[in-house]
């Protein structure tokens, strides 16, 4: 299926003297309130259009964008499940849009009544006490959770802690959140199957720990069995176990982190509660805890009074670890998954897991075939291929990707992990159809083909998009940052 595009720029539809609207003269040109310094030379160059064109313009360059509503985006790690409408208009409601965090708690006690349902039910998914709703994003919820966990060591003396351990399969904001708290990394290997090495592990740990960061199932797509004996390991040293949510979507319904013996966990909403994800955000990231780190959470939090019977802010502690944002995180994005957990409720999330989990496992049997598996056996929600099994045509992961975009999907992750060479990562999620399965899986069975009879299709693709083979490298050491230097 192959997509029509529009890439005309709009200096391109420009006519001179051709405009849609003109403001009444109010004499600014008079203005002398503003600095000469910050008064331009010469009128900019901006396009003169009608409106019709104008508005046509923008809706077809709209039509570019490629997201969840508009196609199958299987991009592996990232969890591009559907956003449901409803989550939506429920956020949007004037009611709820007009509010702001200024306001005095009495005239606002539905949203914060909203913002601590929403964290018990966080905390009752993840097997933990209490969270926080107020991290902006994944990235930044990591960063609150090691903070939690500095903030632990230092609570009891234990200063010589300052190292964190990351597998190297991790995500690339493990080690980058550990650095910006203020640790120093050491790497734990993994196993042929994508697992932790617990004797490489244990080879690691000592008193100079601070924490351990995993991400189950990992960044490979497996179940990491031995957390278990991980975490009594990890535990015995004195060091603490962090959960990376960016996985959690197969769990629901099948596993708790805090059973597992993680201490401290952040959650994806944009990813496991089908917020907005990456440019549809913003995002939110809150970070659960096990009972004895709540006092460490940051502030401000959200507290009932049993005494006047009404929730209220609570906008300092000794005991937090500090404030990690101004208010209570992005409401709205926090109000769209409440409404997506209170939509399905307990049956619907017990069944997310195990749809992801079957999902994944269906579209990687039906092609491992013709993509090489370098890890065997069932895998959760995602899982890896090493690019093509016949190497000899010479077509690469990144024709792969580039050639799906000609059949209107959406390239899975590509070159991550970094532990297989053409890594083609894969994640369809619980929400598609087994009919956008089976055309993915033909789509995908289709380019081997071609791979095979006709590799320089395949290495030219894509073949119809608007722009076809950028120079990357040109475009970053050499950006065109204006129309005139086009």
């Amino acid at each position: 299926m192959n997509r029509t595009f529009y890439s005309s720029l709009i200096m391109d539809l420009s006519r001179a003297g051709r405009r849609g609207y003109a403001l009444d003269d109010h004499g600014f040109e008079n203005d002398n309130s503003i600095p000469g310094h910050l008064l331009r030379d010469s009128a900019p160059i901006l396009p003169q259009v009608d409106e019709p064109t104008l508005v046509r313009h923008y809706t077809n360059l709209s039509t570019n964008n490629f997201g969840v509503d508009t196609g199958f985006y299987p991009l592996g790690s990232c969890t591009m499940k559907y956003n449901p409408k409803i989550n939506e208009e429920i956020a949007s409601d004037r009611r709820i849009a007009a509010l702001h965090p200024c306001q005095p708690a009495e005239t606002v006690q539905g949203a914060l009544r909203a913002y601590d349902r929403l964290q018990h039910l966080l905390s009752e998914i993840g097997g933990m006490t209490r969270f926080t709703l107020n991290p902006y994003a994944g990235a930044h919820g990591e960063l609150t959770g090691l903070m939690i966990i500095h903030a632990y060591h230092d609570d009891h003396g234990d200063l010589k802690r300052t190292r964190v351990i990351v597998p190297d399969s991790a995500h690339g904001t493990n080690p980058a959140s550990a650095a910006v708290a203020g640790y120093s990394i050491v790497e734990v290997k993994s196993r042929h199957d994508g697992t932790i090495d617990p004797e490489d592990l244990k080879s690691k740990l000592d008193d100079t720990i601070a924490a351990v960061m995993m991400t189950n199932p990992n960044t490979v797509g497996m179940f990491e069995k031995n957390i278990p004996e991980i975490a009594r390991m990890a535990h015995e040293a004195g060091a603490l176990m962090y959960y990376d949510g960016a996985n959690l979507n197969p769990m629901l319904g099948v596993a708790r982190p805090g059973d597992m013996g993680f201490d401290v966990m952040h959650i994806n909403l944009h990813k496991t509660f089908s917020t907005p994800h990456g440019g549809g955000g913003p995002g939110a990231g809150p970070v659960g805890v096990r009972a004895g780190l709540e006092k460490y959470l940051p502030c401000p939090r959200v507290d009932f009074n049993t005494v006047s019977g009404m929730y209220e802010v609570v906008t300092d502690d000794k005991n937090s670890m500090g404030h990690i944002s101004s208010w209570l995180g992005n409401y709205t994005v926090e109000l769209k998954a409440l409404a997506y957990i209170l939509s399905l409720g307990g049956q619907g999330l017990a069944q997310a897991g195990p749809l992801a989990i079957l999902n994944a496992n269906y579209i990687k049997d039906s092609l491992s075939d013709l993509y090489l598996l370098p890890i065997e056996g069932r895998c959760k929600h995602e899982f890896v291929f090493d690019g093509l099994k016949d190497k000899s045509t010479g077509v690469t992961t990144l024709h792969v990707a580039k050639r799906l975009l000609d059949h209107g999907f959406h390239a899975p992750t590509i070159y991550f992990p970094l532990l297989f060479h053409e890594s083609l990562m894969i994640e369809p999620t619980e929400t598609e159809s087994p009919e956008t399965l089976d055309r993915f899986i033909a789509v995908m069975r289709e380019i081997a083909l071609e791979a095979a009879n006709d590799p320089d299709k395949v290495k030219d693709a894509p073949l119809y998009t608007p722009v076809r083979h950028p120079d990357d490298t040109e475009a970053a050491v050499n950006p065109r940052l204006n129309y005139r230097s086009l």
